[in-house]
C-alpha cells in the first residue's frame, strides 16, 4: 500500500496518548536528562508554522536522546494568565478562564497532530490555583526574606529581626532602601507594631514602594517597557504616561553581582549573555554628594543631591547637575519664577516611556529648576537642570554634568549655553603610567596636582570618604523589578492591609483565588478591577492587595513544577529537585533576554539561597531558535492619474506598464505565485466584477518576505499543511528551511519535495505492487556504506542542532539505497531508527511492519568507522598522460599486481592497438599511466 499518512500518523498519536508512551520516570536507573521549550501563551489565533519551529527541534533531540538511552523529561504548559484574554473578557463580557480553556483546547490539538514526544501527564497551566498556589507561595518566602551582604544570600527575615534585637542597625550590611535611619536594640523594643512593620518592609525581597510606572488609562492598568511603543499601548494604542503609584517590587538588584557572575557558567549565545550584561550594567565609580545651596529653600531630610559617577576625577569639570524629571526633589528644589517652564516640561516627559527616552540620544531637551548646589571639591556653584534623559529608577536619579569630557553634556551645555570647563585629561595614561607626561596628568588648580589617573581617583575616593561627601562604588543599572499589575487576570497577591500596611496570608490559606467579578474594567473611582468583588477579604476593617501579580511571575519557576507537577505539598519533591536538577537544553526566542530568562535566573537563585533547590543556574544551555518570516503575496491594482483605484489587477511582470498600487492577498489562495482568481474574489467581493490583467494566462503574485501576521494575510496554519503532507513532511521541512537560530522565510513551495523524499524512502520497504517486503540476507558493503554515513551524519548534526543538513544526507542515503535496490532487513532497521527522531510516524509503521516494538527506546545503532573506509579505488587509466579510462581495483594490490591486471584488461588492450608498454607509471590511489 502507497504512503497513507493520515492513517499512519492518527494511528500512532493515539497508540503513545493511550500507552503514555514519554512518560518520565523519576529516580529512574538511566541517566537523565531534561530538555524544555518556553511555554506559549494560547492565544485564539492558534500556531501558525513559525511557532512549532524550536519544539520540532528540541522533539528531535528528546527522541534521541532516548535513543542514546537517556530518561527524558520533555514536558509542555502554558503560560495562561496575560493581557490578551483579559482585554477580550473586557470586550465581550466572557470570563478570561473559558477563553483560555478554549484557546488551550485549540493548541493541544494542533501540538498533538505534529507528533510531539511531550510527557503530557506534568502538564502546567499558570492559570490553575494548584499551579499559582506555588508562585503565591514563592511570593511568601521572598516577602518574608532579605539579602545579607555578609552571607551574600538570601535569609529569613527572622534573622533580621534577631540583628535589631541584639545590636540593632548599625552593623547589618543589607540590600535596602536608601532612608534608612540608625536605630539602638533599644529603639528597636521601643517601636510599635506599625513602626517594626514599616521599617521591615524597607529590607524585604519584595517590597511596596512608590515607583515611576508606564500607566495606560485606556487599559486601566501598569505596563511593562516592552508593552509601550511611541508613547501608546502596543494593545489597543492607548495612550500612555509616566505616573508616581505605589507598587509592589522585588530586590532583583541584590542579585546583581551573582547575576553576572553566573553568566560565565553557563552555555547561552553570547549575544543573550551580553544583554544581560548590559541591562545589570556594572558600573566601577564613586558616589558624591552635592550641597544644595538652601538660602531660599526649606528641606524637610537631606541637604544634598546624590550623583554616581564612572569619572570622579572629572568632577572639576562639573558645570551643571541634571535630575529625572520624577526626582522627589524637583518641586522642592522649582523656584516660583521657574514653576511654569518646570510643570510644561514634566508634562511632556510623562507621555514618554523610559525606553523611549534611554533611546533618544539626539534630541537636546530641559529645564532649568532655578536652584543650585555646591561642588564639594572647589565649592562652585552649579545650577540644577531637568532633562528626560535621566530616569529617576537609574542610579540616584542624578548625574554631573561635565560638558568638557562627554558628548551628551556637550550637547546639553552648548544648547542652553552653560560653561565648559577645560580640564586635563589622564586617563589616556592608564595604560602605560611610567610614559605618563606632564600634558597627561592632572591640573586642577593644586587639588591632585602631577597625578596619573589611578592616583587620582585612588586620592578622590579617599578625600571625598574622609570628608562626608562620598565613597568609591560599584553600581548596577539594572533597577528592582516592578511587580504589580491594576488586572485582573492574574495571580492574587496574597496579602491583606491593616493600618496600611501589608500582611501575608497564612500559608494555609492558599491558593487566594480570583473572586468572580461582574466586570473586567477599574473601578469608577479608578481601583484595580479586583475592587469589584463582594465578599471578598480577610475579616472585617482588613482588605485584600487588589493588584495582580505580573505575567512573568508564574513563567519564572515553571521548569520546578514540571519535576513533580501533581505534588499538593511542596512545588515538587526533594526527591524530584535532586533527581532532575536543572534544565540540559533550554529552546526559546531570544526576546526573553532580559525579562524571563533574568527574572528565572532571579528567582531560582532566591530558592537556593533558602535551600528548597540545589542548583544556582537553572538553564545549563540555552539555544534561540531563529523566526520563520512570512511570505507576502501581493496583487497589483490599476490607479488612474489622480492616484484613485480602478477595477482592474495587472499581473507582476505587466505591472511596470501601468500606475499601481500593491495590496496584499491570502498566500493560501497563491500557489507557486499563481493567484487562483474565483478565490481571490471570494476573499475580496469588491473585485468580483475586476478585470484581470493576466501573463501567459495567469495572473501572477509579487512576493515580499515581511514578519508573519493576519494583517498581512501570509499566516500559514500548519493544520492545512498536515491535512495536505502529514505531520513528519512538516517536522522535516521546518527543519529544512535552514539552521534552526538563523531567521528565514517561509515558502510552502518547497513542501512537495520533502513529501516526496518521505514517500521514496516508504518505497524501500515495499515492491513494485507497493507490498512490504524486506530480504534477511548479508548487506553488502556499499549498502553499510551507505547506512553508517548516515548514522555518522545525523549523530554529529544533532549533537551541534544542525538538523537542516541532517534532512539533506536523509534525501542522499534514501537516493543511494533506491540505486542500490536495497531490501536488506538490517540495512533498513537501523535506518528507521536513525531517522525516527525526525519522522517519528512513518518510523513506528515501517518499525511495526519489520516486526519489532517500543522504538522510542531503541539503542540508537552503533557507528563503525571500518565501514567507510575504501577498499577499493577506481584508477584512472591513462595512454602517454590522455585519460582513457576508470578500472575498479583493491587498495589492497601492489604495485606487480596491478601492473598485471592493467596490462591483462581486454579494454586497456584496445587501447594500445598491440603496441608494447614501454614503461608503467603508478601512484597507489591515485594513477595509473602507461607510456608506449
Amino acid at each position: 500500500m502507497d504512503y497513507q499518512f493520515k492513517a499512519i500518523e492518527e494511528k500512532w498519536q493515539n497508540f503513545w496518548a493511550q500507552n503514555q508512551t514519554f512518560k518520565a520516570e523519576t529516580n529512574s536507573s538511566r541517566p537523565k536528562y531534561y530538555v524544555l521549550d518556553m511555554f506559549p501563551y494560547p492565544s485564539g489565533a492558534g500556531l501558525h508554522v513559525g511557532h512549532p519551529l524550536g519544539y520540532i527541534a528540541s522533539d528531535i533531540f528528546s527522541r534521541y536522546k532516548r535513543l542514546k538511552g537517556f530518561n527524558v523529561l520533555h514536558p509542555m504548559g502554558y503560560d495562561s494568565f496575560g493581557l490578551p484574554a483579559e482585554q477580550y473578557a473586557i470586550q465581550t463580557g466572557q470570563h478570561p478562564a473559558i477563553t483560555t480553556e478554549a484557546n488551550i483546547a485549540t493548541y493541544r490539538r494542533q501540538l498533538d497532530q505534529i507528533g510531539f514526544s511531550f510527557d503530557w501527564s506534568r502538564e502546567v497551566r499558570t492559570s490553575d490555583a494548584g499551579y499559582y498556589k506555588w508562585t503565591q507561595w514563592i511570593f511568601m518566602k521572598l516577602f518574608n526574606s532579605w539579602y545579607n551582604l555578609e552571607t551574600d544570600r538570601a535569609e529569613d527575615i527572622v534573622t533580621l529581626i534577631e540583628k535589631f534585637q541584639i545590636s540593632g542597625n548599625a552593623e547589618v550590611k543589607a540590600v535596602c532602601d536608601e532612608d534608612i535611619v540608625s536605630f539602638l536594640p533599644s529603639d528597636w523594643s521601643a517601636f510599635n507594631e506599625e513602626e517594626k512593620q514599616a521599617l521591615l518592609l524597607k529590607y524585604r525581597l519584595t517590597y511596596l514602594k512608590e515607583s515611576t510606572v508606564n500607566w495606560c488609562a485606556g487599559l486601566g492598568t501598569v505596563l511593562a517597557n516592552d508593552e509601550v511603543k511611541d508613547g501608546f499601548s502596543e494593545r489597543g494604542g492607548f495612550p500612555v504616561e509616566q505616573k508616581k503609584m505605589m507598587q509592589w517590587s522585588m530586590r532583583i538588584s541584590a542579585y546583581a553581582e551573582r547575576l553576572l557572575q553566573g553568566l560565565d557558567t553557563i552555555d547561552w549565545p553570547e549575544p543573550v549573555k551580553e544583554m544581560q550584561r548590559n541591562w545589570i550594567g556594572k558600573s566601577v565609580g564613586a558616589s558624591v554628594k552635592f550641597k544644595i545651596e538652601t538660602e531660599d529653600i526649606k528641606l524637610a531630610t537631606q541637604d544634598y543631591i546624590e550623583v554616581f559617577t564612572t569619572r570622579v576625577d572629572t568632577i572639576f569639570g562639573v558645570s551643571f547637575i541634571v535630575l529625572a524629571p520624577e526626582h522627589e526633589l524637583v518641586s522642592i528644589l522649582t523656584t516660583e519664577a521657574q514653576k511654569q517652564d518646570i510643570e510644561n516640561y514634566i508634562a511632556q516627559t510623562k507621555k514618554k516611556s523610559e525606553l523611549d527616552r534611554m533611546a533618544d540620544t539626539k534630541t537636546v531637551s530641559g529645564a532649568f529648576t532655578g536652584s543650585y548646589v555646591i561642588n564639594p571639591v572647589n565649592n562652585e556653584k552649579v545650577p540644577i537642570w531637568i532633562a528626560d534623559y535621566v530616569l529617576a529608577g537609574y542610579g540616584t536619579g542624578a548625574v554631573m554634568g561635565v560638558p568638557s569630557g562627554d558628548q551628551r553634556d556637550w550637547l546639553f551645555a552648548t544648547h542652553f549655553n552653560l560653561p565648559i570647563i577645560q580640564i586635563l585629561d589622564g586617563q589616556k595614561n592608564i595604560e602605560n603610567e611610567a610614559d605618563a607626561t606632564k600634558e597627561g596628568r592632572y591640573i586642577n588648580s593644586g587639588f591632585i596636582d602631577n597625578l596619573g589617573y589611578k592616583e587620582a581617583v585612588s586620592y578622590l575616593n579617599h578625600w571625598l570618604e574622609r570628608e562626608g561627601v562620598g565613597k568609591a562604588k560599584v553600581n548596577y543599572r539594572m533597577r528592582d523589578a516592578i511587580f504589580g499589575r491594576q488586572r485582573y487576570w492574574g495571580e492574587p497577591i496574597p496579602v491583606y492591609f491593616k493600618n496600611g500596611l501589608p500582611y501575608l496570608i497564612q500559608e494555609e490559606e492558599l491558593p487566594l483565588v480570583l473572586p468572580e467579578i461582574d466586570k473586567y474594567l477599574p473601578t469608577e473611582s479608578g481601583e484595580p478591577p479586583l475592587a469589584r468583588a463582594e465578599d471578598w477579604s480577610p475579616c472585617h476593617g482588613e482588605t485584600y492587595e487588589l493588584s495582580t501579580m505580573p505575567g512573568w511571575a508564574g513563567s519564572s519557576w515553571y521548569w520546578y513544577r514540571y519535576m513533580d507537577s501533581q505534588n499538593d505539598e511542596a512545588f515538587a519533591s526533594k526527591d524530584a529537585i535532586s533527581y532532575w536538577k536543572d534544565v540540559d537544553l533550554y529552546i526559546g526566542g531570544s526576546e526573553h533576554a532580559t525579562g524571563h530568562l533574568l527574572y528565572s535566573r532571579f528567582w531560582n537563585k532566591f530558592l537556593k539561597d533558602l535551600g528548597f533547590v540545589n542548583e544556582e543556574e537553572p538553564f545549563k544551555k540555552l539555544i534561540n531558535q531563529g523566526m520563520i518570516q512570512g511570505r507576502s503575496n501581493f496583487v497589483y491594482r490599476v490607479v488612474d492619474e489622480e492616484g484613485r483605484g480602478t477595477n482592474k489587477l495587472v499581473s507582476y511582470g505587466l505591472r511596470k506598464d501601468y500606475k499601481t498600487t500593491a495590496l496584499h492577498v491570502d498566500v493560501n489562495i497563491v500557489e507557486h505565485e499563481v493567484l487562483d482568481i474565483e478565490k481571490f474574489k471570494a476573499f475580496r467581493p469588491e473585485f468580483a466584477d475586476a478585470e484581470f490583467i493576466l501573463e501567459n494566462g495567469k495572473y501572477i503574485c509579487g512576493v515580499e518576505v515581511e514578519k508573519m501576521s493576519k494583517s498581512k494575510f501570509n499566516v500559514v496554519n500548519p493544520d492545512v499543511l498536515i491535512e495536505g503532507y502529514g505531520a513528519d513532511t512538516l517536522r522535516m521541512y521546518e527543519m529544512f528551511l535552514g539552521p534552526l537560530e538563523q531567521s528565514k522565510p517561509w515558502n510552502t513551495n518547497g513542501i512537495e519535495g520533502v513529501f516526496k523524499f518521505l514517500r521514496k524512502f516508504w518505497r524501500l520497504f515495499h515492491n513494485e505492487e507497493w507490498v512490504f517486503g524486506v530480504n534477511d540476507g548479508e548487506p553488502t558493503k556499499t549498502e553499510l556504506k551507505a547506512l553508517h554515513k548516515i548514522i555518522k551524519k545525523v549523530q554529529d548534526d544533532i549533537e551541534r542542532f544542525s538538523f537542516n543538513t541532517s534532512v539533506s544526507s536523509f534525501m542522499i542515503a534514501v537516493n543511494e539505497l533506491t540505486d542500490l535496490k536495497c531490501k536488506n532487513r538490517s540495512v533498513l532497521t537501523d535506518l528507521v531508527v536513525v531517522l525516527s527522531p525526525y519522522a517519528p510516524h512513518i518510523c513506528e509503521e515501517l518499525w511495526e511492519l519489520l516486526g519489532h516494538t517500543d522504538l522510542s527506546n531503541t539503542p540508537y545503532p552503533t557507528f563503525n568507522p571500518a565501514y567507510l573506509e575504501e577498499n577499493e579505488f577506481a584508477y584512472p587509466v591513462s595512454i602517454n598522460g590522455k585519460m582513457k579510462m576508470n578500472l575498479n581495483l583493491s587498495l589492497s594490490l601492489d604495485e606487480a599486481a596491478v601492473k598485471e591486471i592493467v596490462l591483462s584488461n581486454e579494454q586497456v588492450r584496445g587501447y594500445l592497438e598491440g603496441k608494447e608498454a614501454k614503461k608503467i607509471i603508478f601512484v597507489k590511489g591515485k594513477i595509473v599511466n602507461i607510456v608506449i
